[in-house]
């Protein structure tokens, strides 16, 4: 029960973080200017993304440009694009996949490999998070190291935008949705393994025996029913009867037959204390 609230949790932060990762993959809100010094006119905005720059008017204009070209660019911004959308494509076959595996699903029910498919998704997913992590974060550092270099005017410095925000809590949400389907992999093996190991071994004898005998190893216990004593006289007048003429007999016995009757032998084992010592 534990395994499988496990893996349900696993799966809604995963999922969750590649709802958040293509959010932000799609946005354009990965740099917004920096209103400083004396560029304090806050009537335009503008931001950059993995795809387009737009720029936002206090009219309410909003206009976007997609970039024109592929091979143009710079070197950072095309392994950002290929490593978050690499992101999005391991997250949707980590759902297929720990959709498969989960104990809450039927598909593949009563399988011994049902536990290992919900670990695949959840490796798919921890994969999906790293790749995800990786161009957010390399983002960010360069924001930062952009932002504090004095020799770049103030006008062409950026802030660290929303999208950099969303994309590295998704990321981190992935990675430990990922790993919470992967322990929870872990334990289904573990609990399946050790009833594998118990069953007919020590401490847990095999009954697989027949006729109510119980064997462990080398030793058998043969169970027998008990039987109840016949001739029971339930009437209470034959029972007061009884008792009378057995005090008669007893009173009227001779001393020779008390005298015949030999002391009980005591028992040599009974000398023995618990630890086998006289």
């Amino acid at each position: 029960m534990a395994a499988a609230a496990m893996e349900v949790m696993g799966f809604l932060l995963a999922f969750l973080g590649m709802i958040g990762n293509l959010v932000a993959t799609l946005l354009p809100y990965w740099e917004t200017s920096a209103h400083i010094g004396s560029n304090i006119v806050t009537a335009v905005v503008n931001m950059k993304g993995l795809w387009m720059q737009c720029v936002y008017q206090s009219t309410g204009n909003f206009q976007c440009e997609t970039y024109n070209t592929i091979l143009g660019l710079r070197t950072d911004l095309q392994a950002a694009r290929a490593m978050m959308v690499i992101s999005l494509l391991l997250s949707v076959m980590a759902c297929v996949v720990s959709s498969v595996g989960m104990q809450c699903t039927v598909c593949m029910d009563g399988s011994s490999v049902k536990a290992k498919v919900a670990g695949a998704g959840g490796c798919l997913f921890l994969s999906a998070g790293l790749l995800s992590l990786i161009p957010v974060s390399w983002k960010i550092h360069e924001v930062i190291q952009t932002f504090y270099q004095y020799s770049i005017p103030e006008s062409l410095k950026f802030e660290i935008g929303d999208c950099l925000y969303v994309g590295l809590a998704s990321s981190l949400m992935s990675i430990l949705g990922g790993g919470l389907l992967s322990v929870s992999c872990c334990d289904d093996l573990e609990v399946s393994r050790g009833f594998r190991r118990h069953a007919g071994g020590y401490p847990y004898p095999d009954r697989t025996g027949t006729g109510g005998a119980v064997h462990g190893g080398s030793h058998s216990i043969t169970y027998r029913p008990a039987t109840l004593q016949t001739g029971i006289n339930l009437n209470p007048t034959n029972k007061n009867q009884t008792l009378a003429s057995q005090v008669s007999t007893s009173s009227h016995s001779t001393p020779a037959a008390h005298s015949s009757r030999k002391p009980p032998r005591h028992n040599a084992a009974a000398s023995y204390d618990v630890t086998g010592y006289v």
